[in-house]
């Protein structure tokens, strides 16, 4: 019979391996203004996002930053995306008033405009063109977030800095003939969503741990199903990391929707070998818990690949052919879930069974002490 625990340090081994490079590309997200690690969306830092269409097509992304520059919106980002074939350019700056008035970026304190939102965002106008009227698309509507948004084919009107942005780009790089989305995320809007996410999470691991628990009567199965998800998690958030340090890969909501998705996936697996260890070992009592667990996982391997395959070879479809807006989405699922398989395999197992090694261990070594202290003369 294959000894697959036998191997288990071998396994830890590779765990790090994946694990540590991403943790530390992680860690540098904190560092200010240093462009490393984790590379956040608007939803979480607050600002304004602006996507465009120029009639003589894409100019270089860092030609556009200059000219930002130069009107004293430092800082902002630019990249050339494609939507439905087309190349559009995603500006990402400070967050701007948007909407009409005065022309001028309404300034602290001034009270807000009809429309505008309690973060200080306001609901861009999109002008009444026929496309406008014609375009369900084109009407500004609330994302996900709550976010003011404005989408469609026809030409969002821009007050203050933001028509003082368009003016300059296309003086330089020609007409804009089409604003596919403009948004805004206040500061207090991101702040709640950065709350939320990591309340998410740490509700969903904790309820993990304590079901798991409960379900088996045994502490170290659900202590050790937490580690397998943080060992998950830390795979998928560390390759991202390491994409947003060198493509510029963004985590957006659907990032912690994959997240969560990858940690009811990855439980499902561990879960399942828990329960034939407990299965075996009423079958199979006095047997070492080293035999038991071998045992076990052999006999759920195979089910457990294969139904990883089949959730692959989808989630592949959908990488190559579902867009570019779902892209980062699929692909914190496709890390999932070769991860998760992986974790319930080679790293749940092993670590029950070391847990339960060291537990006897430690209670020989009482045992030991106690009757040496009972065999001691008075």
């Amino acid at each position: 019979m294959l000894d697959i625990l036998g191997q288990r340090r071998w396994y830890y081994a590779i765990s790090l391996i994946v694990v540590i490079p991403g943790l530390l590309f992680t860690i540098l997200t904190l560092v200010p203004n240093g462009n490393l690690g984790l590379r956040f969306s608007i939803a979480y830092t607050g600002g304004t996002e602006w996507t465009v269409h120029f009639a003589n097509g894409a100019p270089p992304p860092h030609d556009v930053v200059e000219v930002l520059d130069g009107i004293g919106m430092s800082g902002s980002e630019a990249v050339t995306v494609t939507r439905a074939g087309r190349e559009y350019t995603l500006i990402r700056t400070s967050a701007l008033a948007l909407g009409t008035g005065s022309g001028t970026d309404a300034a602290p304190g001034a009270s807000p405009a009809p429309g505008a939102s309690p973060t200080g965002s306001a609901t861009p106008t999109v002008a009444p063109t026929p496309a406008a009227s014609a375009t369900p698309g084109a009407a500004a509507s609330p994302d996900a977030s709550g976010t003011p948004t404005a989408s469609g084919t026809s030409s969002i009107t821009a007050t203050g800095k933001l028509a003082e942005a368009k003016t300059a780009l296309e003086a330089e790089f020609g007409p804009i003939d089409e604003e596919l989305e403009l948004q805004t995320v206040g500061p207090v809007v991101s702040a709640e969503l950065v709350q939320q996410t990591f309340l998410l999470i740490l509700m969903g691991a904790v309820g993990i741990m304590v079901w798991i628990t409960y379900r088996f009567r045994d502490f170290r199965m659900g202590a050790v199903a937490l580690l397998t998800l943080l060992h998950d998690v830390l795979a998928v958030v560390g390759v991202f990391a390491i994409l947003g340090t060198f493509v510029g890969m963004e985590v957006d909501g659907l990032f912690v929707t994959a997240l969560l998705t990858v940690i009811g996936f990855s439980v499902h697996d561990t879960i399942v070998v828990f329960d034939r260890i407990r299965e075996n070992r009423l079958r199979h009592a006095g047997e070492p818990i080293e035999a038991i667990a071998n045992h076990s996982v052999l006999q759920t391997a195979g089910r457990s690949i294969n139904n990883s395959l089949t959730i692959m070879f989808a989630l592949m479809a959908l990488f190559l052919f579902g867009g570019e807006t779902i892209r980062p989405f699929v692909l914190a699922l496709l890390i999932g879930i070769i991860t998760g398989t992986y974790s319930s395999i080679f790293t749940a197992a092993p670590l029950f069974v070391d847990w339960h090694l060291w537990d006897d261990r430690r209670r020989a070594r009482e045992l030991a002490s106690q009757r040496s202290a009972q065999t001691r003369p008075a």
